[in-house]
């Protein structure tokens, strides 16, 4: 069964509810994030889940965060749960394998996107003005195309229930500063290059990703939330890519499309078919499995 919601009981506090994540305070210095089964496309929330994606995408972020913790600090404390006090580890049928004992840091209200390939919005845009979140790129592009490097596109980090924005990266310098901006851009761009290369020796090609980060207490800017996941990344089949048209696709793509065939993107209350629900969990785990080398197990 999916796990669409946690409920501690008041065990610890409930501080936050995000389209995926449910957040709980430990102490004045750490945060409890637990990634449940909800999934989200358009910005709207689906009324059912798919069973054990939030441990599929904890795990995932996991990896990430090892091998990138070289380019950038982050977060991530643990996924062992059985430090939490007695009262919380009641309610471990919620929480084990989904969980991520976190550090608390000041979130920076952007969304960083990388994008490596055109596709997606940036397609929409540079098919009407030849641009890319208001940015110049080659002209005669194709779907699917690389860029000639890849570009740093930002968008506003929506409240639930409203959709982020695309925006031009001069106006994420307005919001969270120019010396943050200049920062994120920079570790946003590193970050998305060493996975895409290694993302490249196991058979996936990662089109493009997103990226939050946060302020610590030395003012340094920290990699946080998830990280290159199914969820927040177009993760492609290497050996079926072909420039000219969509691919196909390890992440929610395949749920975005059903969506869109049958005219219910950004429509609330959506309930998927069971197929649609398994089959997306399927792509999950493949992707997983593809990623790590390490079979899936719930």
């Amino acid at each position: 069964m999916a796990i669409t919601s946690t409920d501690l009981e008041g065990s610890l506090p409930l501080i936050a509810k995000g389209k995926v994540r449910d957040i709980y305070s430990v102490d004045d210095s750490t945060l409890l994030f637990v990634a449940t089964d909800r999934i989200s496309a358009y910005d709207v929330i689906m009324k059912n889940g798919v069973k054990d994606k939030g441990k599929l995408l904890t795990q995932v972020s996991r990896f990430w965060f090892s091998i990138l913790s070289d380019i950038c600090p982050n977060h991530f404390i643990s996924t062992d749960i059985s430090t939490l006090q007695k009262e919380a580890l009641k309610y471990k049928d919620q929480l084990e394998g989904r969980s991520m004992l976190v550090r608390k840091y000041k979130i920076l209200p952007i969304e960083a996107i990388v994008r490596g390939y055109l596709t997606g919005s940036a397609w929409k845009e540079y098919k009407t003005k030849g641009t890319v979140h208001g940015i110049k790129v080659r002209a005669g592009m194709k779907e699917s195309e690389p860029f000639d490097i890849p570009i740093y596109t930002p968008s506003t980090k929506a409240e639930l229930g409203e959709h982020d924005e695309n925006i031009h990266p001069s106006e994420a310098a307005k919001i969270i500063g120019e010396e943050n901006a200049k920062k994120v851009e920079e570790l946003a761009l590193k970050l998305y290059i060493k996975a895409k290369e290694y993302g490249k020796t196991k058979g996936i090609i990662i089109a493009d990703t997103k990226f939050e980060f946060g302020i610590d207490d030395s003012e340094n800017v920290v990699l946080v939330d998830e990280v290159l996941t199914p969820d927040s990344s177009r993760f492609w089949r290497a050996d079926t890519y072909e420039v000219g048209k969509s691919q196909d696709s390890y992440d929610k793509q395949f749920l975005r499309n059903w969506l869109t065939s049958n005219d219910l993107a950004y429509k609330e209350g959506v309930e998927m078919p069971d197929e649609i629900a398994e089959k997306t969990a399927a792509k999950y785990i493949e992707a997983y499995e593809q990623l790590t080398g390490q079979k899936w197990s719930a």
